[in-house]
């Protein structure tokens, strides 16, 4: 179980990593498209579809990466009070009872999502050059289908830990 929890953490820290450089293709677009349009006064037809495409891929691609590291945003009046098995456990219930069931529905639907656009050769519709939409419908897939992977790795560490006994409870360990 180990084995696969590291698995997921490296999957989801190489997702972090491609999120990054996404982040390349969104400032190149945005700096040509202000020179093109304030120095040249010849605005692009397809920057915005980059900026948008690639913030949503920046985002969706770095989103189980967050979780791994425990960036999201969390809501700590009493969790931060609780006793590290306590803590555990909360994750645990929480993870198991809330998120896996809406994670794995999610990411059901939009697979589907994904492969409709891939059938029909659907264009996003946002400008004259309507590119083809799949490749994002493909992201969103992937960032939440990995987001749902890390939520039960971090399911398992909290089970993990709410079952050690009292002295071997790590609080870094889960969420």
């Amino acid at each position: 179980m180990n084995l696969i929890i590291r698995l997921i953490d490296r999957i989801s820290g190489g997702m972090g990593l491609l999120a990054a450089w996404v982040l390349m293709p969104l400032i190149f677009a945005t700096v040509f498209e202000v020179i093109s349009r304030y120095v040249f006064n010849s605005p692009t037809m397809w920057a915005y579809e980059i900026g948008y495409m690639a913030t949503g891929a920046n985002f969706l691609l770095g989103v189980a990466y967050t979780l791994r590291e425990g960036g999201h945003i969390r809501i700590d009046v009493l969790h931060a009070q609780f006793r590290p098995r306590t803590k555990a456990i909360v994750d645990f219930f929480g993870y198991l009872i809330l998120f896996l069931p809406a994670g794995l529905w999610l990411s059901y639907r939009l697979g589907l999502y994904a492969m409709e656009a891939i059938e029909s050769g659907e264009g996003s519709g946002e400008s004259a050059w309507n590119p083809v939409i799949w490749p994002f419908r493909i992201i969103f897939f992937l960032g939440i289908a990995m987001l749902t992977l890390q939520a039960i790795a971090e399911c398992v560490r909290a089970f993990k830990a709410m079952t050690k006994p009292s002295s071997d409870v790590d609080t870094k360990s889960h969420g």
